[in-house]
């Protein structure tokens, strides 16, 4: 009896010792993770954290002779602060990056949601590839190919003539600037809403239909609640390219009214104003993190 007892009572290892690699994994864990996390922290510490705090002691710095000084003065900030023109390009630009993240947003679901929903396997991977396409030629040269569209004596003002229509003012202009922000933004806020609509539940869907719901409100109440992540995160990137775009408001807008990135490139020529430009981007910088948080924090917010 004793020695039945024996063999059928757990063993010292079973009930009192932890498993050894539970223990290794216990130590490795911390230095494990942190290990695979340094580039990503060394990156945001190299190119964020620190050009931010440079751009932000600078902003404080004065200008004397044509030379910065390193100095701890507000002027800089109740100089730029209380001029007229520079509220003026950051509501112009507010605006602007707004309408074009709206625009590009609804302009770019329908076709995410064709390519995610109507399109075979063969035919998506084939549209995502030409969605990239455009990223491998630089911004700056698409830009520049748009003014032979946009010009006065342009591809698009020789068709219209052809029709019987005049000359429309397209180049520098609002209308130039939006078809640069498009040109820009456009393929990314495809892709990044397709990839969020590529992994929705489809018994989701199916089962909107069986319950009597039609097309229109299976998208409103179930695609778009359920794929808002996807949406809110690539309207966010269409508003930071466009907050901060300098190529498109400059060569197809032509500068005038100026956005703050502009604005910017003329501070610096006035008299090497560097630190009145930091102050600018300062303000552009804490307008994106407000944007970026709030988007953020309505994106995984649970619904009720």
């Amino acid at each position: 009896m004793t020695l039945r007892k024996l063999q059928t009572a757990p063993s010292l290892v079973e009930v009192g010792t932890p498993p050894a690699s539970a223990g290794r994994r216990r130590a490795q864990g911390p230095w494990y993770g942190l290990a695979f996390s340094l580039p990503m922290l060394v990156w945001q510490l190299a190119f964020f954290v620190f050009p931010l705090a440079f751009l932000l002691t600078i902003s404080f710095w004065v200008v004397r002779n044509f030379r910065m000084q390193p100095s701890f003065e507000w002027l800089n900030w109740s100089y730029v602060l209380s001029r007229g023109y520079f509220w003026d390009a950051y509501l112009h630009t507010l605006a602007m990056a707004s309408g074009a993240t709206l625009l590009i947003s609804l302009v770019a679901f329908p076709c995410a949601y064709a390519i995610a929903f109507k399109f075979r396997a063969s035919a998506r991977q084939l549209a995502i590839l030409l969605l990239v396409t455009p990223f491998f030629t630089s911004y700056l040269v698409r830009t520049y190919s748009w003014q032979v569209f946009l010009s006065d004596n342009g591809i698009l003002n020789a068709l219209f003539g052809q029709l019987g229509i005049g000359a429309l003012p397209m180049l520098n202009s609002s209308f130039g600037t939006f078809v640069g922000y498009f040109t820009l933004c456009l393929p990314l806020a495809v892709v990044l809403q397709l990839f969020s609509l590529m992994y929705l539940d489809r018994s989701l869907v199916e089962a909107a239909h069986n319950l009597g719901c039609g097309r229109l409100r299976t998208v409103l109440q179930v695609v778009l609640p359920s794929a808002r992540v996807g949406i809110v995160v690539a309207a966010l990137f269409c508003f930071i390219l466009c907050f901060g775009d300098f190529v498109s408001p400059l060569y197809l807008g032509g500068g005038q009214p100026p956005t703050l990135s502009t604005l910017i490139a003329d501070t610096t020529k006035a008299g090497q104003q560097w630190p009145r430009a930091a102050v600018i981007a300062c303000m552009m910088i804490a307008t994106l993190l407000l944007v970026a948080f709030a988007a953020v924090r309505f994106a995984y917010r649970r619904r009720a």
